[in-house]
């Protein structure tokens, strides 16, 4: 399937300002690849991060390096070993699915769902500040499901503030690789009580053995510390989930043979997402499907989506229509 690439970087303004451990920002900068062939156009989204070494002019050059060889015919398959894991390979693995979709006649979802796509639940993100601000935010919010931004040295209030103002809801607690050894113990302890039903990345990438050796009430979520397929056995023993997310697995393709294989080696499944649009969501949804967790929430912090984004009501989200994406 020969394909004409074009690359651009959009930028969509937050309706707040959304803070984690690692730092702040006002608004979302996507890099959208967009392939042409026989008439048909086909779309893949990803959102550059920092914490993984890329750029928006890294991830645009990289895209744009295979331009030849997308003309000359290269598919999703070797588009694995053409390029690692990451957003530029996650925007065109991404389009090459929808371009696909798109001449074939046949949905995305025929070939990544068990069943016919339903409205499913995401989590509904409260970001990092003092505990009285995110108390505030937590009961504005009035979901079901919460993901709250933790991240410091002392979490134990905003803990306690948000699990009381959160009416029942449940909460995922992410730290962001923001905690140590000294204070893992005592918010493991303030989540369990605090009714959180997981904690997401407690420690830093590569500094998370010590959680082999250390009880955990309140199960762990990787995030930071998984990619690809090949990163999960060497969670064995430490996480008890994974969180999947499009821009740190290099597209859909490698995220259905990595949920696959999480589901052999007894992992829960959260699939997650950066902060970006409805056309990020779209493909992460299709997973999302047959996920324990989902948490894709980026539209909602946006002041405005793109043309066809998802709905979303309350919290529920519909399965992607095929003028967005699949």
């Amino acid at each position: 399937m020969e394909s004409r690439v074009s690359v651009t970087v959009e930028r969509f303004p937050l309706a707040n300002e959304f803070r984690i451990a690692r730092g702040s920002k006002r608004e979302a900068v996507v890099v959208v690849a967009e392939l042409q062939s026989q008439g048909h156009k086909g779309r893949g989204e990803c959102v550059p991060y920092g914490r993984y070494g890329e750029t928006i002019e890294s991830v645009c050059a990289t895209i744009e390096s295979l331009s030849t060889e997308l003309e000359n015919g290269l598919d999703r398959h070797a588009l694995q070993q053409r390029l690692p894991a990451g957003a530029a390979r996650n925007a065109l693995d991404c389009a090459l699915w929808d371009l696909e979709a798109k001449l074939s006649g046949t949905p995305v979802s025929a070939h990544v769902c068990s069943h016919f796509p339903r409205p499913i639940e995401t989590a509904f993100t409260i970001s990092l500040d003092q505990p009285g601000i995110m108390a505030a935010a937590a009961r504005a919010a009035d979901r079901h499901i919460l993901k709250v931004k933790m991240g410091t040295k002392d979490d134990v209030e905003r803990i306690r503030a948000v699990h009381a103002a959160a009416r029942g809801a449940r909460l995922i607690l992410d730290a962001n690789e923001g905690w140590d050894a000294d204070c893992l113990s005592p918010h493991i302890l303030e989540a369990s009580r605090g009714g959180a039903v997981l904690i997401e990345q407690p420690l830093p990438a590569g500094k998370d053995d010590i959680l082999a050796k250390m009880p955990h009430p309140v199960p762990l979520c990787a995030d930071e510390s998984v990619h690809t397929t090949a990163d999960l056995e060497g969670l064995l023993g430490r996480y008890d989930f994974v969180n999947l997310k499009l821009d740190k697995t290099g597209g859909l393709t490698e995220a259905v043979k990595m949920m696959r294989r999480a589901r052999e080696l007894g992992f829960g499944i959260m699939i997650g997402c950066m902060v970006g649009t409805s056309l990020s969501m779209a493909p992460a949804s299709l997973l999302a499907q047959e996920a324990d967790i989902v948490d894709l929430d980026g539209p909602l912090l946006l002041a405005k989506d793109r043309q066809h984004g998802i709905h979303y009501t309350h919290s529920m989200m519909s399965p992607p229509s095929p003028e967005l994406w699949g």
